[in-house]
């Protein structure tokens, strides 16, 4: 791709989040949630292969259809109220119809179903910007409407998104598709703050961005693409090997690594508002999650490939290595001591 277009199109997906998050006025925010859409269409396309133009043409009908939903409840709630002022009050069939399509495109569940073949159609990177910066236009609406929204109807979305997540991805072979299960089970937990502890949402956020950018990013160094990969990875780089496997620990919440800073809050807080009962069950579906990170782990470090394996030997390409991943391993690593500070900050 040119790099002057490549610039822009970078640009404009920028822009129009910030736009997006920016924005007090229901219009404002539909046009930087379309315009978003349209310029990260030609990157998914980018590699000119039939499952990246599937992928392309799924995310645009569903993208497409989630800001039709936005603009007919912004609509109606205009012509109720007289107000297009997105922290205004709204009716509740408007918020309903808000908060679902808010829903459907960070891919919770049950609206999820795009998400992971939309994943694995495109390239790492482009999965890292759909999994990560995509989130932030949506949370933001979702943060500014905190005040109107159905508590019932986010807990219900968070518990199911937490369960599906993490019993779909039980069964996945490929790391993006595993990944994509593991979003969405994140989500799950995110969704279930904007009603509790809606400044909580923002540090689970960052801590959730900052362990998906260390994943994909030591994946896409030691190209595992399928757990097949994982088996001859570590003649690769046998020390990125295992941080990424610890990494992938803290992703699935287990201490005392950073990962596990906002489910210990998500579930202090649960408790403190005598949820105890949602509280457990949101525990018990992170376990599904941890097994099939535990399960990467096992093959990559405690077993050995067959000798005559017919996968492609990726230590025979030279490793590109991001100057970042440094940093952001060791924040997903190392960060659980800070968390007093953070919970305050935040």
């Amino acid at each position: 791709m040119n790099p002057l277009i490549w610039t822009l199109l970078i640009t404009s997906l920028s822009t129009n989040t910030i736009i997006t998050m920016a924005s007090h006025h229901w219009l404002l925010a539909w046009l930087g949630l379309e315009l978003n859409t349209l310029s990260i269409l030609p990157l998914i396309m980018k590699t000119h292969h039939p499952r990246a133009t599937e992928a392309a043409t799924k995310y645009f009908i569903t993208q497409a259809f989630t800001a039709t939903l936005i603009l007919f409840a912004s609509t109606v709630n205009a012509w109720q109220t007289g107000n297009w002022a997105i922290t205004s009050s709204s009716t509740p069939q408007t918020t309903t119809i808000m908060t679902i399509a808010l829903m459907m495109k960070l891919g919770t569940a049950p609206a999820h179903l795009w998400y992971p073949e939309i994943l694995q159609g495109v390239t790492i990177n482009i999965a890292l910007t759909i999994t990560t910066w995509q989130k932030i236009a949506p949370i933001t609406l979702l943060l500014l409407l905190h005040n109107h929204l159905s508590t019932t109807l986010l807990m219900l979305v968070g518990l199911t998104s937490a369960l599906v997540g993490g019993f779909t991805g039980l069964n996945q072979t490929q790391t993006r598709k595993i990944m994509a299960f593991s979003s969405i089970a994140h989500m799950g937990w995110l969704v279930l703050t904007v009603t509790l502890t809606p400044h909580l949402t923002t540090l689970t956020l960052i801590i959730y961005t900052i362990m998906t950018i260390t994943t994909f990013t030591s994946l896409n160094t030691m190209t595992m693409k399928t757990i097949t990969d994982s088996s001859t990875a570590w003649t690769n780089s046998p020390t990125l090997l295992t941080l990424t496997m610890l990494s992938l620990m803290s992703l699935g919440g287990l201490p005392p690594l950073t990962g596990f800073m906002p489910k210990l809050l998500i579930l202090n807080d649960l408790v403190i508002k005598n949820l105890v009962p949602m509280g457990i069950t949101l525990a018990l579906a992170s376990l599904p999650s941890l097994f099939f990170y535990i399960r990467l782990a096992y093959l990559t470090m405690l077993t050995n490939p067959p000798n005559n394996t017919n996968t492609k030997y990726n230590w025979r390409f030279s490793p590109t290595p991001q100057q970042s991943t440094s940093t952001t391993l060791a924040l997903t690593l190392l960060l659980l001591p800070t968390t007093p500070l953070l919970y305050l900050t935040t």
